[in-house]
């Protein structure tokens, strides 16, 4: 059997660092063309090392500096910057290409991979928050799949393989509702970030952990979930259930449930998007219901993580209005782990941008770039209004 050829962008994170696991696992199954890093220059080389890719691209210049000079003689390619990250998103000699990368610098890797003609397992949800409708677009286009790897997404997605979308009465997203979930709402103000990236059951990179604090990220599954199964956001639901075993469910119009259950290791969804439309045998921990002693479920409380219903506001809005939503929370997420603003003023930005922003019904990539700079030099003028005040 041949192998297939996969492209791995944010290696170094928390995903990535998952994803090599699970093809360590699958021992002959992956050829790894190309790697990228932002800046963890170690870890990347330590990848190359060991994988040895055809290339590799590294996003900070200095951090460059350190792994040209590690990697002086050898055949590897060593992209650099941005530029870099984007020549290698669009190489077309692979099959598949999993975007690992963080927030919002994650969309465009995702519509180079896909106008390349390949196919994307794709773990940054910012790509389809921001450009859903562009990437649709570009997938139909090329004739190209997106694979979700967020553990939720696959559990729909797994739940909905063979199933007609007429079907489908609402689709549930759980989420284990973060570190605050049984914190009264006035505890937030003074959150440190400690214990806001404390996340009781996932083990995840710091953007993301903060995100789940806030439960932006589960509003943000909200539209992605819009996007990959073409569903209204009247049919999306969110369901708080703190043991992360269900990982999301689907109500059909005769009544019936699918649900999706495992173990909280993102290297199960990892390896079912790697793998499509197989199923091969792992390792990760077997699933045993015996050993559940409850599964329980609560609504979210909207008026303690106000980021949720901004979400579906935005869903709502359109257009532009995902994008300035995630682009927001991009920075704000950046001051909060920085020290510079409280945990609650991340919602407070959020929703400043969203409100703020010139919307526009249908952005291109170039609008998408221009809301982006917007972005940053409003949430900039905003701190500096704080702090002048």
């Amino acid at each position: 059997m041949r192998k297939r050829s996969i492209g791995v962008l944010g290696s170094t994170g928390s995903i990535g660092i998952n994803t090599l696991d699970v093809i360590r696992h699958l021992n002959n199954q992956f050829s790894i063309k190309y790697l990228s890093a932002h800046s963890n220059s170690q870890i990347l080389l330590q990848q190359v090392k060991e994988f040895k890719p055809d290339a590799i691209a590294i996003v900070n210049p200095e951090a460059a500096k350190l792994v040209r000079k590690n990697l002086e003689g050898s055949s590897i390619d060593v992209l650099v910057g941005r530029e870099g990250l984007l020549e290698l998103s669009s190489w077309e000699n692979i099959d598949i290409c999993l975007n690992a990368i963080v927030g919002g610098a994650g969309m465009e890797p995702t519509i180079k991979a896909l106008e390349a003609g390949v196919n994307v397992a794709l773990s940054n949800k910012e790509s389809l928050v921001m450009a859903g409708s562009l990437i649709k677009e570009v997938m139909k286009k090329n004739g190209t799949k997106i694979f979700p790897v967020d553990s939720e997404h696959s559990a729909l997605w797994q739940c909905l393989m063979g199933e007609e979308g007429s079907s489908i009465k609402r689709i549930i997203l759980t989420g284990s509702g973060g570190p605050f979930r049984t914190k009264p709402k006035i505890d937030l103000i003074e959150a440190s970030i400690e214990q806001a990236l404390a996340h009781p059951n996932w083990n995840m990179g710091r953007k993301i952990s903060i995100d789940s604090a806030t439960m932006m990220n589960k509003g943000f599954e909200v539209i992605e979930a819009h996007w990959l199964f073409d569903i209204s956001h009247e049919q999306i639901e969110i369901v708080v259930h703190p043991q992360s075993i269900i990982h999301s469910m689907v109500e059909f119009i005769d009544g019936s449930v699918k649900a999706q259950l495992g173990l909280p290791d993102m290297k199960v969804p990892i390896q079912i998007a790697l793998t499509f439309p197989n199923r091969l045998e792992s390792s990760w921990g077997e699933f045993n219901p015996v050993e559940l002693t409850d599964l329980t479920f609560e609504k979210p409380n909207f008026d303690k993580f106000p980021c949720i219903p901004l979400a579906y506001d935005s869903l709502k809005m359109g257009g532009s209005a995902t994008a300035a939503l995630n682009i927001a929370n991009d920075n704000s997420v950046k001051l909060f782990l920085d020290g510079k603003i409280s945990f609650t003023e991340i919602v407070e930005i959020n929703e400043a941008v969203l409100r703020g922003h010139k919307w526009t019904p249908k952005p291109n990539l170039s609008d998408l770039m221009e809301l982006e700079e917007w972005g940053k030099d409003f949430v900039e003028k905003l701190i500096e209004e704080k702090v002048t005040l």
